[in-house]
């Protein structure tokens, strides 16, 4: 392997470029960590120019090899190495680091950086998302091809990955599932913030790693040798491995090197003059670049001309084998969602009886996975009661992938490989838990969110009407959190025929995740020649029973609630009143309609308009207003039937009809 290295001069020169380079953009811009880029330069330089198998030319060519920089406080380094082997990034670009505007932000930012993969920042959530992201592979290898999607994914950890929760969670499925094709570098540093790492940390990383079931190895991370050999070794591996890399965080600074003031500030002007006096350069020259060191390193893109070049001779080849995977993969990929699809929606009849709206959702699950093969997902444990198993499909398990994800009990992990998952081009994944653990996993939500990825959360057990479990199990402000999340689309829906339109919104919708909020409790299904169309609910909110007369009293309502509120019309209107039920399921969707249609909904005028969720009443003012009331949950839930529940918290028709009359 000796002689298969480059010169080992021109190699340590592009290693201290790219440190002197992150270093100098941090400087400037007065803001961020020059000390991790600096240490990890060795690693990032063998991965980009040996093993990493990409395309500067073409980022988003689907048989690379993905690097995650899990340690998104490093930034600079990735911007570093994306400019130098010659991605769409500029020297200006890199000058106006953490600048407004700027396509070097202070974390990479999935779509707005070329070359970035996924958005890392949250410490922890780039490692799980890369056990999506090898999940995702594997599955394509398995269902599609297996020489086109071989790729591996490759991330870069810090001591904070190694300690937050989510790394554990996704570390252990990853262990179990032996996913080979992850290969993760923890730089070892032994500094954090506030100091050295055994303040707060005295793990054994390795064993811990180990008893996971990974395959670990240990160098030193200035010896390109060691760390090349042991990327080498990790390929060959059938466990995921983690090769752990003794590194010295702002390498070559005299006084800051191995210190926590190399961590989060710049080094200062005299400290980077003295550093890059230490790495032989001109310690007045700033953002330079040898002409040797460019050259060499831009010889990636031709590299990665040719790795794409044999890589679309082999898709020629595969599709002319008339393999259906491979079509349903190019078509999911090319031309988006196959037509007719929606026609695979079940239709319930007022007949069928009583059905919680989690158990509609898992008859239109099944329904829609017959027409995609790449609509993969399972539950955090709780499948049985979220209905999120595919009947016809078997389970991703070790040696095996198939479209039943078994996450265990590890909420914040699923978030996080859906999102890894969302990331695998024409997957479509989906994820159950309770609504009331959507708090476990709120970080990655928000990050598909920002990403405009578009996993599927299902999310039952939706109100205090779950029963008996409690408080503890009774989601109440869950809700209004959600809805507090840009770009993220909530639907909680009143009946079977409802769910399976929101299911119809929720695979439509590829601009951002979805989260379809559900029943235990039975609901009638309504008759729907006697009250608005199901499918009105891609408007948000609609008319779902006109007033007789004049229009008195507005009830707006979601889910289960709307049962109440039609059954307090009826009330209502035997003592003269107009009443409107209006269904909300989705303010996300209602919002961006016309403000014709949103009038004729929800008219001006002098009409009462009452609000009623069994949740948190946060948020529903702007649809009642000032003078309008909102009957919600005002505290905690307890233990007990549901219908007792309801009862007890008033929201029944009766209970409603009194809160109505008292106000009037």
């Amino acid at each position: 392997m000796e002689q298969e290295y480059l010169d080992q001069r021109l190699a340590r020169e592009s290693i201290d470029t790219i440190r002197l380079l992150s270093a100098d953009a941090v400087e400037k811009a007065r803001s961020g960590h020059p000390g991790t880029p600096m240490e990890a330069a060795p690693i990032a330089y063998l991965l980009f120019t040996r093993h990493l198998r990409h395309n500067p030319c073409n980022p988003n060519w689907p048989g690379r090899d993905r690097f995650i920089l899990s340690c998104g406080h490093a930034s600079m380094l990735l911007y570093s190495m994306l400019h130098l082997t010659g991605y769409d990034l500029s020297m200006d670009d890199l000058k106006h680091f953490r600048q407004l505007d700027s396509r070097t932000p202070g974390h990479p930012e999935f779509g707005h950086t070329p070359g970035v993969e996924t958005t890392t920042g949250p410490l922890g959530q780039g490692f799980a998302v890369g056990v999506g992201m090898a999940m995702g592979a594997r599955l394509l290898a398995a269902r599609v091809h297996p020489e086109l999607f071989d790729y591996r994914i490759y991330a870069l950890c810090s001591d904070g990955d190694m300690m937050e929760g989510v790394a554990a969670e996704s570390a252990s499925l990853a262990g179990h599932l032996q996913l080979g094709n992850l290969i993760y570098l923890y730089l070892d540093n032994r500094i954090t913030i506030e100091g050295q790492t055994d303040l707060a940390f005295s793990d054994e990383t390795a064993s811990r790693f180990l008893a996971y079931g990974w395959h670990v190895q240990h160098v030193e991370g200035e010896n390109l040798k060691e760390i090349d050999t042991a990327l080498g070794r990790a390929k060959q591996d059938s466990r995921p491995s983690l090769i752990i890399a003794r590194t010295h965080i702002g390498i070559g600074a005299p006084h800051k090197q191995d210190t926590a003031e190399a961590h989060g500030s710049p080094l200062g002007s005299e400290e980077l003059r003295l550093t890059k006096m230490h790495y032989g350069r001109d310690p007045d020259e700033s953002f330079h670049v040898p002409e040797q060191v460019a050259g060499h390193l831009a010889a990636a893109k031709d590299r990665g001309r040719a790795l794409e070049a044999r890589w679309q001779e082999a898709l020629h080849r595969a599709l002319g084998d008339n393999n259906a995977g491979l079509a349903a993969w190019q078509q999911a990929t090319e031309a988006g969602l196959p037509s007719e699809w929606q026609s695979a929606l079940p239709r319930f009849s007022s007949e069928d009886g009583m059905l919680a709206t989690r158990q509609a959702s898992g008859t239109t699950l099944n329904a829609l996975s017959e027409h995609f093969r790449l609509l993969l997902g399972g539950s955090a444990d709780l499948a049985p009661s979220n209905n999120t198993a595919l009947k016809k499909e078997g389970s991703f398990r070790p040696g095996m992938a198939d479209r039943n994800i078994h996450f265990g009990v590890r909420e914040h992990a699923m978030g996080a490989i859906l999102n890894g998952l969302a990331h695998t081009p024409g997957l479509i994944p989906f994820g159950g838990t309770f609504l009331v653990f959507s708090d476990y996993m709120r970080p990655p939500i928000r990050l598909a969110a920002m990403m405009g990825l578009a996993p599927i959360y299902v999310f039952t057990h939706d109100s205090i009407g779950l029963g008996e479990d409690g408080p503890t199990h009774q989601p109440v402000e869950h809700l209004a959190a959600l809805r507090a999340i840009p770009n993220l689309t909530v639907i909680r829906p009143c009946d079977a025929n409802e769910t399976a339109q929101a299911w119809r919104m929720a695979v439509d919708n590829r601009r951002g995740p979805t989260a379809l909020i559900l029943t235990r409790q039975k609901l009638p299904v309504l008759d729907r020649r006697e009250h608005g169309s199901a499918e009105d609910l891609s408007c948000g909110g609609y008319i779902l029973a006109r007033e007789q007369g004049a229009l008195d009293i507005m009830l707006i309502a979601s889910g289960s609630e709307i049962h109440a509120a039609l059954e307090a019309r009826t009330l209502l209107q035997a003592d003269g009143y107009g009443v409107r039920v209006v269904s909300m399921p989705c303010w996300e969707l209602f919002d961006a309609q016309p403000k014709t249609y949103r009038e004729e909904v929800l008219p001006a005028g002098g009409a009462l308009r009452v609000a009623v969720e069994a949740g948190a009443g946060m948020g529903w003012e702007r649809y009642v207003g000032t003078g309008g009331m909102v009957i919600c949950m005002e505290g905690f839930g307890a233990s007990a039937p549901a219908g007792d529940l309801m009862e007890k918290f008033g929201f029944t028709g009766k209970h409603i009809v009194a809160r109505i009359k008292a106000a009037l």
